[in-house]
């Protein structure tokens, strides 16, 4: 049995399950290419970028927060374009980079959810309607029940309900698993914060002695 056959037997439920699997998988694929994108190793990053604030080289700090687009590298570039600004304003500053790459980051996972919880129900709509309509042409027949017949018609009805959950089951791994790179990038990006303040607050205390 080929692919579109089985769309075929599904009936108009089975082309919104694939229509929305498309969209799904099109957020999925974007999502894993931002990520691997904006991910950095943040300890390594914070020591770099450590040793050359203590060695005062401002300039190869800023070069170094710009060798990548990763969000950490965007947290300290705008610190390190800030520098001379007070602690305060600073802080702020930070805090609001942390909430954009928060952002960016969530960007398109209300969509991937969405999914997970349309297709079970798109497959179930599916069934649904062709068991009724199995049941419909065995009242409208006449004669004994071909029990063949109706067996196959409700296995072609329980397509929708497999597709569905085929489609939910990955698209659920998927945004926990998205998820939990959220939550690792803003530990990575709330550290980073502090470890900005802490050397803000440490080379103003040495300048100023």
């Amino acid at each position: 049995m080929e692919f579109i056959d089985v769309i075929k037997m599904g009936g108009p439920s089975m082309y919104a399950i694939l229509a929305v699997s498309i969209v799904g998988l099109a957020v999925v694929l974007e999502r894993i290419w931002f990520y691997a994108k904006s991910w950095t190793n943040p300890e390594l990053l914070e020591r770099k970028l450590g040793e050359l604030l203590y060695k005062g080289d401002a300039e190869a700090a800023a070069s170094l927060v710009r060798e990548k687009e990763s969000s950490l590298h965007r947290l300290f570039r705008a610190a390190i374009d800030h520098w001379l600004a007070p602690p305060e304003a600073l802080k702020m500053l930070l805090e609001q980079e942390v909430r954009h790459e928060l952002y960016r980051w969530e960007k398109g996972l209300t969509l991937l959810s969405t999914v997970a919880r349309v297709t079970p129900l798109l497959g179930l709509l599916g069934t649904v309607l062709g068991i009724v309509d199995v049941f419909r042409s065995v009242a409208e027949s006449e004669g004994p029940t071909n029990m063949a017949l109706l067996a196959s018609g409700i296995w072609e009805a329980l397509l929708t309900t497999v597709a569905g959950l085929a489609v939910a089951i990955p698209a659920v791994l998927c945004y926990s698993w998205f998820s939990s790179k959220i939550d690792a990038l803003e530990e990575s990006l709330w550290r980073g914060s502090d470890f900005i303040l802490r050397e803000k607050m440490l080379r103003g205390r040495t300048e100023h002695d």
